[in-house]
């Protein structure tokens, strides 16, 4: 096939381009803007388009099929002249579902743990020797590529992300893949620029259990009574299978699991991850993983990509972690100072969501548990996102009681100097703190 790739620099965009090329597929692209890690990945690649920006002299007849990215706008020049030339358009998670009808479709789904869950499921099963076909949304360690399709396993294991799909197809990604066994793990209220109220967002899981596939099987967290009542109320004809935490025990900062062999020592901790281990449980035991194959394998995963990841050891053990939807947080602050006792909590608020007025509430009592709770945000990075002016008294009242705010950079790496006795921190955000040196920071924890 000739693909060319309208956005390739996405993160999602740039792992299926270089997917599709070592697959023997020809493939171009064009960007705009093209950032690392995707710029030294193409790059590496020969994929990197040699001038950034839109040509539509690149669109022609002989193309097989266009990939278009939601990067692009609705009246790009280059989607223009494929519309005129009537060449097939897909958006990745079109195309997705197009190359793996044939497979058995398994997705993750939910707010949060989605990357997570999906790595422990690609962990175990490469562990136990049964590679699978895979698109995940962030790059995890141990991987060249995010998207594999030639691996010839009859199962396609994807991340289902719920935001839209491309600019002229308004539909959450999660929509198209039609899945055949699916896990949700929860449901808290996110892309408030997408779905401006909460039932708009829940709505989206509603219509996403009717795309699964009929006789396929939905795992889902029990403990989410939102997303129970949305199961429970579904007429969608599937199987349902339920799951909670797994009996576990934290003996001097080590998490243990039961299991029929005994308890075995986890490298993870917190109660969201084990509620990830025991969705990936239950995926990997519909792919044909035995119960005591899965638990061998799980001892040795030690976190997905910026999720909890340790960024530095010391006398305080020092986390990233990309958290910063209020459920994440709220689950990452929790299993910290239930793992260590004595912690700092240092997060940015930097996406649309958390940098909104309206949605701040959101955040209400999320870092309670913390011995230091701290949040920062940058006054410039609100006004490029053209919302309204943010006071650090806004931010404080939202957050509740015990929580200290920064708007200045320099301020804030100041604070940072000193660990002040604290047995682990976290620096969470999905953003780089307005690019502070962290690691020279937590050099003396």
């Amino acid at each position: 096939m000739k693909v060319h790739f309208i956005a390739i620099g996405g993160s999602a965009m740039h792992n299926l381009a270089i997917a599709l090329q070592q697959g023997g597929h020809e493939v171009t692209g064009s960007d705009d803007q093209i950032f690392e890690p995707s710029r030294g990945r193409l790059e590496r690649k020969g994929l990197l388009p040699a001038t950034e920006g839109w040509f539509p002299e690149r669109i022609h007849e002989g193309l097989d099929a266009i990939i278009l990215g939601m990067h692009a706008r609705q009246d790009n020049p280059e989607l223009a002249r494929a519309q005129e030339l009537g060449l097939t358009i897909y958006s990745y998670p079109e195309f997705l579902h197009e190359v793996s009808k044939n497979m058995t479709r398994v997705v993750i789904a939910g707010s949060h743990g989605k990357t997570t869950t999906t790595a422990m499921v690609l962990h175990v099963m490469n562990h136990v020797g049964k590679p699978v076909n895979y698109m995940v949304g962030a790059q995890l360690a141990g991987f060249d590529c995010m998207v594999e399709l030639e691996s010839g396993s009859e199962f396609m294991v994807m991340e289902g992300d719920e935001y839209l799909s491309s600019p002229i197809d308004r539909r959450p990604k999660f929509h198209l893949y039609k899945p055949n066994i699916t896990a949700i793990t929860g449901i808290a209220w996110d892309h408030i620029n997408v779905f401006p109220t909460f039932e708009d967002y829940v709505k989206q899981f509603e219509l996403y259990l009717d795309t699964v596939e009929a006789g396929g099987a939905v795992i889902y967290n029990e403990r989410d009574a939102v997303l129970e009542k949305v199961v429970a109320e579904s007429d969608a004809p599937v199987k349902r299978f339920a799951y909670g935490l797994p009996e576990h025990e934290i003996q001097d900062g080590q998490t243990y699991i039961s299991t029929e062999e005994g308890m075995m020592p986890l490298q993870i901790f917190g109660a969201h991850n084990l509620s990830n281990l025991e969705a990936a449980r239950w995926l990997c035991l519909e792919m044909g993983v035995q119960e005591d194959e899965f638990y061998d394998a799980i001892m040795s995963f030690t976190g997905a990509q910026n999720r909890m990841e340790v960024f530095h050891e010391g006398s305080t053990k020092v986390f990233r972690d990309f958290a910063h939807a209020p459920s994440k947080v709220k689950a990452s602050v929790a299993a910290l100072a239930e793992q260590f006792g004595k912690v700092r909590v240092v997060l940015e608020l930097h996406t649309f969501s958390s940098l909104n007025p309206e949605f701040l509430p959101q955040y209400a009592g999320v870092m309670e548990g913390a011995n230091e709770a701290w949040v920062y945000y940058s006054p410039a990075a609100v006004a490029h996102k053209k919302l309204p002016a943010l006071s650090k008294e806004d931010v404080a009242k939202a957050f509740g009681p015990g929580v200290r705010v920064f708007d200045d950079a320099q301020e804030l790496e100041a604070a940072l100097g000193n660990p002040d006795g604290n047995k682990a921190m976290a620096l969470m955000s999905s953003g780089n703190f307005s690019g502070l040196d962290l690691k020279s920071l937590v050099s003396n924890y």
